[in-house]
């Protein structure tokens, strides 16, 4: 794998000079929502900055409730929040900032090959079958094309309208910094919504109609069946299924756990839960099943320390495409289903040629749809 010198992404040393700031005003209410998304654990307890870690993101000002945070110069002081109220005892520059800030030192003096090579040491390890493998956009562009075409403008996260997409930090090291990932915990992809492809100024996230991006892959949902509340053993619950239902997917069926017998070896009534399945060909991966558990399960009730349904990205569990179909895709894994359906009945079933994606094509025209924000 290529690695690049990021260089517009060692960037510590520089925000200490940065023109501009993130500030708060006084009308924050101390809700608490900028520390909870914000991914570089750039604010203070007190909300006020960390400026070494922030990126001026503006995914924090998103979700303010007053519109209490803003994005101004350095030397803006009107109405600010009164900084360390209640005192932290922390400073402006954060564990991530010493941290980016050393890398960009070491950078620096090593110049040129050694800079690469130093670089080489925070890639995404993309050959790495265990490395961490974020949950890109749907439509985005094969992991090792999609880190060189984005530019990281921040356009998708703007469009976003409930910022599923977030700003990834160093879980693929310097290379995966500032990409956007989608944050399930925080909201699913909506099924009508196909903006971020549209805005995307590079191509790293394909511009694709709402039908192509309904059946584009973006992860695949993993039950934890160690907690998941009826497949432990501990209460029911179909919120994971409810919302697939809702969003139109219908991707999780239910199952029988934990039913008991009589001495004769009948089941007995009620008895027993229903537990969620996960039917592999038809999730998306939108994530709003891992939503719903997070908001009620985690936050809500305290029953989970994270949400019993996962979306997982890499191999075999996502549509990366550099150009071509997903209906395409889908329609394919429609005909082997039958086709296996139909040796298992012995009745006489037709497979139509099939038909074949590479991933790495060049793109091909008319496939993705110019019209913005799901317009047909």
């Amino acid at each position: 794998m290529q690695v690049r010198v990021p260089e517009r992404r060692v960037f510590s040393l520089g925000n200490l000079f940065r023109v501009s700031k993130r500030k708060v005003e006084s009308t924050c209410i101390n809700c608490n929502k900028c520390v909870e998304i914000c991914p570089f654990d750039a604010i203070k307890p007190d909300f006020t900055t960390r400026v070494t870690d922030c990126t001026l993101c503006q995914t924090c000002g998103g979700v303010c409730p007053t519109h209490a945070t803003k994005f101004v110069d350095r030397w803006n002081s009107v109405e600010l929040k009164a900084e360390d109220d209640p005192p932290t005892g922390d400073t402006a520059i954060g564990r991530r900032g010493f941290l980016s800030l050393a890398a960009g030192t070491a950078a620096a003096v090593a110049g040129g090959g050694g800079a690469a090579g130093a670089t080489g040491t925070f890639g995404a390890n993309l050959d790495d079958q265990d490395a961490f493998r974020p949950v890109r956009p749907p439509g985005s562009v094969p992991e090792q094309e999609f880190l060189q075409m984005c530019i990281r403008c921040g356009e998708c996260f703007k469009a976003c309208p409930n910022n599923v997409l977030q700003v990834e930090g160093f879980q693929q090291g310097l290379e995966g910094l500032w990409a956007p990932l989608v944050n399930a915990d925080w909201a699913g992809c909506e099924s009508s919504c196909n903006a971020c492809g549209q805005i995307c100024p590079t191509g790293a996230i394909r511009q694709l109609s709402l039908e192509e991006k309904k059946v584009a892959r973006m992860g695949l949902a993993i039950v934890n069946e160690t907690t998941c509340l009826p497949l432990a053993n501990r209460e029911a619950c179909q919120l994971c299924v409810d919302e697939c239902n809702a969003a139109g997917y219908e991707a999780i069926e239910f199952t029988n756990v934990h039913t008991e017998v009589d001495d004769a070896g009948n089941p007995i009534a009620d008895s027993g839960y229903l537990a969620p399945v996960v039917m592999a060909d038809k999730c998306v991966g939108c994530g709003l099943c891992q939503t719903r558990c997070y908001a009620i399960n985690v936050k809500e009730k305290h029953l989970l320390s994270e949400s019993a349904i996962i979306i997982e990205a890499g191999p075999g569990k996502e549509d990366r495409l550099m150009s071509g179909s997903y209906i395409a895709i889908r329609k394919q894994e429609s005909r082997r289903r039958d086709a296996r359906q139909s040796d298992a009945t012995g009745s006489e079933f037709f497979v139509p040629e099939e038909v074949t994606v590479d991933p790495h094509a060049a793109p091909d025209a008319g496939q993705d749809s110019p019209n913005p924000f799901g317009l047909q």
